[in-house]
C-alpha cells in the first residue's frame, strides 16, 4: 500500500511530531522556532485541510503554527486557537474555568488524531526526483489533489462520530474534518521519497453542535480502499498531464502486480530500495528463528511455517531493527542534483536514459496506447472482484470495503493511467453484491445493520471454482528437518558436511493471489454460456489491459520454432502470447480454455499438497495441543497498534 496510518496520542505530539515530523523527519534544534526549523530543513510549512476548518475559523491552505498543533493534537484535543480564545475571555472578565472550557472541543481524549502517510508509486516519485521543474510541478499538483480527494471521500463515506451509551448512535460529521498536511522529500536513507504526512484530528461536530470523536477503527478498516483510491487518482492525473501510461509489474511472485509508469526501468527502483533490501535480509533471519524456535520439551514454539500474518509482523520487527538515523537535511535543489548523479553512478541505468527519462516513458506509453484499448465491463469486473475478495479473505467472508478496494485496483489495472468516470467503482461493487454475493449478516448490534458492516460471502463455493478430482500426490522428498538452533545440529535432523543455516529452506504458507486469479478465471469459464440480463458473457472482450508486459517480451528469436517435446507443458499458452504481439489488442491471450484451467488447477493443487506435506512433517506431536489458527488475509482490517516501548510513529517507516 502507498497509504499508511498510525495513531497520534497527546504525548507523541511532543515527543515525536513537533521534534521530527513537522521538520522533514530531521532533528529540530532546541529552542528553534518551527518555521525557522522548517526553513533550515528545506521543507515547506504545514497547511490546513478539510471542510471542518470553517467551524474553527480557519481556512484551507493557511499555515499551521506550533501553538495550533499543540492545542489540537497535544492538549487532549482543544481548539487550535484555544490560547487566543482563553485570553480574550479572561480579558473580558470571565473566570479562568469558563475561559478554559471555551477553548475545548468536547471531552478530552487521549487519542487526538491519526497520521496518514501518502506517497506515490516509486516510478512516479522517480520521475519527480530525476525530471525537470515542469515534471515536478505536475507530479506534486497531482499528489496534492489526490490527497484532497481521498480526504473528501473519508469525510463523506468513512468518518463517523459515536455517541450515546456504548456508542449506539453513529453520525457523519456534517461539517467535515480538520487535518494538517506536512511535505517531505526524502527517505531516511537519503533516497528520493516524495510523501506527505496528513495529521487528521479525531474531533468532529455533530448536528446538535456538540463535539464528538471520530471512530478511529473505521479509519483503519478503510485504509486499503483509501490507498487504492489515492494510487488510482495520482497515476491517472500524472499520465494524462505528461502523456504517460501505467503497466502491471510483478514484484513478488504469487502477489498481485503493482501498477507502475511504463518505461521507467526497474533498476532505478532497486537503486532507491536500500531500506527494503535491509529489511528483507533481516526478515529472512527472523523467519528462520521463527520456524526453528523450540520450547524446553523440544516441540516447536510457533507454527512450523511462516503465515502471511506472521510475515507482516516479522517485517515490522525487521523495520524497527534496521531503522537508520535520519541524515542531515539538505535543500531540495541540492537533493535533485545529488539524486541524478547517484542514479547515473550507482543504478546501472545508462546516463542518457536517466537524463531523458520522461521521453523514454512517453515512448513506452505510446506503444501501450497503440496496442491496448481499455475496456471496462462492469458485469465481468464484478466477477473478478468478487472472486478475488472471496478467495483472499479468511473463510470467504468479507465486507463492502473489501470489494471497493479490489474494484479500485481492478480499474487501475484496466485503465492504464486513464481517468475513469466518477462512481464506476461503486457500480462494480453494487453489481458484485447483487449478482455474486450472499448476505450472511446476523447483526447483534446497531453497527451490524449498517450497509458498510454487512457481512457477505460468494454465491459459489470453492469446490465450484476447480475440478473435483485431484491428481495423486507424489511422495515428498526426504528433506532434512531444519535444526532447532542455527549453530547446533538437531539429533533428528542430520546435516550434511559443509551445510550451514543459510542452506535451509524456510517453509512459508503459499500466497493466495494466484488462487484468486484462478478463481476469477474459473467463474468466467462457467459463465461463458450463461445469459445474464439478456446477453451472454463475452469473456474474451473483457479486461484487455490485464496482461503484464513481462509476458509480452520476445520469447524466441524464431517465433515459429516448436518447443521441445520433453519440456513441461506451460500453464499459459505461449503461442497465444506470441500471437498477442502481432495483434492490435491483447484479447486473444486472455481466453482461458478448460484444458488450460485444468493445468493451472493441477499446478496449484501440487503446490498445496507440498505445503501440507511440509506442514505435517514439522507439526507438533499428536499429544501436543493444536496451534491456534492464524488468519492469512492480506485484505484484513487494519487494527490500531498500541504504542509501546518499541512501537508508534517513531519507529521505522
Amino acid at each position: 500500500m502507498t497509504v499508511d496510518i498510525r495513531v497520534i496520542r497527546a504525548g507523541q505530539m511532543y515527543r515525536y511530531y513537533l521534534r521530527q515530523t513537522v521538520v522533514g523527519d530531521g532533528r529540530r534544534p532546541a529552542r528553534t522556532p518551527l518555521r525557522a526549523a522548517q526553513e533550515q530543513a528545506g521543507v515547506p510549512a504545514g497547511r490546513w485541510m478539510g471542510r471542518g476548518l470553517a467551524v474553527l475559523g480557519l481556512a484551507p491552505g493557511e499555515e499551521v503554527t506550533e501553538a495550533q498543533l499543540r492545542n489540537l493534537f497535544g492538549e487532549w484535543g482543544r481548539h487550535p486557537d484555544a490560547d487566543r480564545i482563553e485570553a480574550d475571555l479572561l480579558a473580558a472578565g470571565e473566570s479562568p474555568k469558563k475561559a478554559y472550557r471555551a477553548g475545548a472541543l468536547g471531552r478530552q481524549v487521549a487519542v487526538t488524531g491519526v497520521d496518514f502517510v501518502f506517497r506515490p508509486q516509486p516510478t512516479i516519485y522517480l520521475l519527480w526526483a530525476l525530471g525537470d521543474e515542469e515534471t515536478r510541478r505536475v507530479i506534486e499538483a497531482a499528489h496534492e489533489r489526490a490527497i484532497v480527494r481521498v480526504l473528501e471521500w473519508i469525510e463523506d463515506e468513512v468518518a463517523v462520530i459515536r455517541y450515546g451509551k456504548d456508542g449506539v448512535h453513529r453520525v457523519r460529521p456534517p461539517g467535515g474534518l480538520v487535518a494538517a498536511r506536512f511535505r517531505h522529500y526524502e527517505a531516511r536513507s537519503g533516497m528520493p521519497l516524495l510523501h506527505d504526512h496528513l495529521l487528521l484530528s479525531v474531533k468532529g461536530q455533530r448536528l446538535d453542535g456538540k463535539w464528538g470523536s471520530i471512530h478511529s477503527l473505521a479509519l483503519y478498516e478503510n485504509t486499503v480502499a483509501a490507498s487504492a483510491l489515492y494510487n488510482e487518482l495520482v497515476a491517472a492525473e500524472v499520465c494524462e498531464e505528461l502523456g504517460l501510461a501505467t503497466e502491471p509489474r510483478t514484484v513478488t511472485l504469487g502477489r498481485r502486480p503493482v501498477m507502475e509508469i511504463a518505461g521507467v526501468p526497474h533498476e532505478l527502483i532497486r537503486w532507491t530500495s536500500r531500506r527494503s533490501d535491509q529489511i528483507a535480509a533481516c526478515r529472512e533471519d527472523l523467519e528462520h528463528e521463527y520456524v526453528t524456535a523450540v520450547k524446553d520439551d523440544g516441540t516447536p514454539k510457533f507454527l512450523p511455517v511462516v503465515s502471511e500474518r506472521a510475515r507482516a509482523k516479522l517485517n515490522a520487527v525487521a523495520a524497527r531493527k534496521t531503522r537508520p538515523p535520519k541524515q542531515k537535511t539538505r535543500p531540495l535543489a541540492q537533493l535533485h542534483a545529488w539524486w541524478k548523479t547517484s542514479a547515473i553512478l550507482a543504478s546501472g541505468v545508462a546516463a542518457d536514459v536517466i537524463t531523458s527519462l520522461l521521453e523514454y516513458a512517453r515512448a513506452a506509453a505510446a506503444a501501450i496506447r497503440a496496442r491496448v484499448a481499455a475496456v471496462v465491463d462492469v458485469a465481468l469486473a464484478a466477477v473478478d472482484v468478487a472472486a478475488t475478495v472471496f478467495v483472499m479473505n479468511d473463510g470467504g467472508r468479507f465486507h463492502r470495503r473489501h470489494l471497493l478496494a479490489e474494484a479500485r485496483r481492478h480499474l487501475a489495472l484496466v485503465q492504464r493511467g486513464r481517468r475513469r468516470d466518477p462512481g464506476l467503482d461503486d457500480q462494480i461493487v453494487a453489481a458484485a453484491i447483487s449478482t455474486h454475493c450472499l448476505d450472511i449478516s446476523e447483526p447483534k448490534t446497531v453497527r451490524g445493520l449498517e450497509a458498510g458492516y454487512r457481512l457477505y460471502t460468494a454465491r459459489w463455493a470453492l469446490s465450484d471454482l476447480a475440478p473435483a478430482r485431484h491428481p495423486p500426490t507424489p511422495a515428498p522428498d526426504p528433506d532434512p528437518l531444519p535444526p532447532a538452533d542455527p549453530g547446533t545440529l538437531s539429533p533428528t535432523a542430520p546435516r550434511s558436511p559443509g551445510q550451514d543455516a543459510e542452506g535451509w529452506e524456510i517453509p512459508r504458507v503459499p500466497l493466495r493471489y494466484d488462487r484468486a486469479f484462478l478463481a476469477g478465471a474459473a467463474v468466467r469459464e462457467k459463465l461463458r454460456t450463461t445469459v445474464v440480463r439478456g446477453r451472454a458473457y463475452d469473456v474474451a472482450a473483457h479486461q484487455q489491459a490485464a496482461m503484464p508486459e513481462l509476458l509480452l517480451a520476445d520469447q524466441d528469436a524464431d517465433p515459429d520454432r516448436p518447443e521441445p517435446e520433453d519440456k513441461p507443458r506451460s500453464v499459459i499458452d505461449v503461442a497465444a502470447l506470441r500471437a498477442l504481439k502481432a495483434s492490435r489488442t491483447d484479447v486473444e491471450a486472455l481466453d482461458f480454455t478448460s484444458e488450460q484451467l485444468r493445468r493451472v488447477t493441477d499446478a496449484f493443487t501440487k503446490a498445496g499438497d507440498g505445503a501440507r506435506a511440509r506442514t505435517k512433517k514439522f507439526a507438533d506431536p499428536e499429544d501436543a495441543p493444536a496451534p491456534r489458527p492464524v488468519r492469512e488475509d492480506d485484505q484484513r482490517a487494519h487494527r490500531p497498534q498500541q504504542p509501546g516501548p518499541h512501537s508508534g510513529p517513531e519507529v521505522g517507516r
